[in-house]
């Protein structure tokens, strides 16, 4: 019997795109670690590097630029490197409906080509996740303020951004981590930042999550943190959810985030009782009006006896501007309250003059009537008599409350 395919793809197709040396080694972590359901992409200016890179699909880009020599931590030249090939990149990310970008920030082509590449997939219509590094302190602050332009510049082109400080891993690594195996944890980190979200969509789990919910969590989204839990033991579901809910690597709770995407992950033994406990401590942790999408799979990656679990947290650029326009708001009806005092008391002033002008002037005409009825009343008028008219004339033109001051 002949074998019937579906019209419509089981999953959504996912590319992880590794920009720049740190990124290449991201994704060579990734492949070793058999993440299943999505395809690689290395972006290097680097030929040498990108030569190393275990990815499926290689860009080499700044052909003509650089000579196949990276972007010498020089940001600007990363950005033309990708502007050079950007019609390559626009293929190679044909067809994606998830890409996710990482890259370590602070150096020349992640800092630089990572924007691009993310402005190239949003532009195709994917929804972009940056997943990226920060230098460690160590590094100098011409890195760091590398790494800071870069972050802005992201933030900007992606649906979500990913921040992990690279300083934060010190709190989670032993004194006698050597450089090498650090910078492998930061790799790591990444990969499992990635796979977190990834498996929720490409891998069948107990609790399976759609495409579109994941989307409705991190479509435009802004910046959003993550943080991992790994434990195991028999109480290893609760210890794991409070791991990652109060990881190291977040910046701020998660109790401010108006959406939350977790992954529970573990060997065969993981069970459902266990899952309804980490998940509970989770949703309890976090806004209860926040949009929660969660997950549950069977990796036969994790250890037998552990639980890992990954939770992005999202929204919050939403919160931080609402509470921007408040102050505004605030601050525009302050402005407008002094207007309105301002513009009552001239309001005034005018109902004030209008009232005087309303008393004064009807006085006025009464008087030049009984002036006028004088006036033709037929009797013989001197040179002197005139000169008095004339000065009483002179003295209506006056409003009667003067008249009354210059009378005293």
């Amino acid at each position: 019997m002949a074998e019937i395919k579906p019209d419509i793809e089981t999953f959504a197709r996912i590319k992880v795109v590794g920009v720049g040396g740190s990124g290449n080694n991201a994704i060579s972590r990734m492949i070793d670690s058999k993440i299943k359901g999505v395809e690689f992409v290395a972006i290097n200016t680097d030929a040498q590097a990108l030569h190393h890179s275990k990815a499926q699909e290689k860009v080499h880009i700044g052909k003509n630029l650089t000579k196949g020599l990276g972007a010498g931590m020089n940001p600007e030249i990363g950005r033309q490197a990708a502007e050079e090939n950007r019609d390559e990149i626009q293929e190679v990310l044909k067809g994606a409906d998830m890409v996710f970008v990482t890259c370590g920030l602070g150096g020349g082509t992640g800092s630089g080509a990572a924007p691009v590449v993310a402005e190239t997939a949003k532009e195709l219509g994917a929804l972009t996740v940056a997943v990226v590094t920060k230098p460690f302190s160590f590094e100098g602050a011409q890195r760091r303020q590398i790494g800071e332009e870069a972050l802005q510049n992201l933030k900007d082109r992606v649906d979500t951004l990913i921040t992990i400080p690279n300083d934060k891993l010190l709190s989670i690594i032993d004194r006698k981590t050597t450089l090498i195996n650090a910078f492998k944890i930061v790799d790591d980190v990444l990969r499992q930042g990635v796979q977190g979200i990834s498996d929720l969509i490409t891998k069948p789990g107990i609790v399976n999550v759609d495409f579109a919910d994941v989307r409705a969590i991190m479509h435009d989204s802004g910046s959003a943190l993550m943080g991992i839990g790994i434990s195991s033991g028999d109480n290893r579901a609760a210890e794991a959810a409070k791991a990652a809910i109060n990881s190291p690597l977040l910046e701020l709770s998660i109790d401010g985030a108006k959406g939350v995407l977790f992954n529970i992950s573990g060997s065969s033994d993981l069970t459902m009782l266990e899952i309804n406990e980490a998940a509970n401590i989770i949703t309890e942790s976090i806004d209860p009006n926040a949009k929660v999408i969660f997950g549950a799979v069977v990796d036969d990656q994790v250890k037998k006896g552990e639980i890992h679990i990954t939770v992005v947290a999202t929204g919050f650029d939403a919160e931080r501007k609402k509470e921007s326009l408040l102050v505004n708001r605030v601050s525009l009806n302050k402005s407008a309250t002094v207007e309105e005092k301002e513009n009552e008391v001239e309001a005034e002033k005018e109902v004030v003059e209008t009232k005087k002008e309303r008393i004064t002037f009807p006085s006025r005409k009464l008087e030049t009537k009984m002036i006028i009825e004088e006036k033709i009343q037929p009797k013989s008028i001197t040179s002197s008599a005139k000169s008095e008219e004339i000065e009483e004339e002179d003295e209506l033109e006056i409003p009667a409350f003067i008249r009354r001051k210059m009378e005293k």
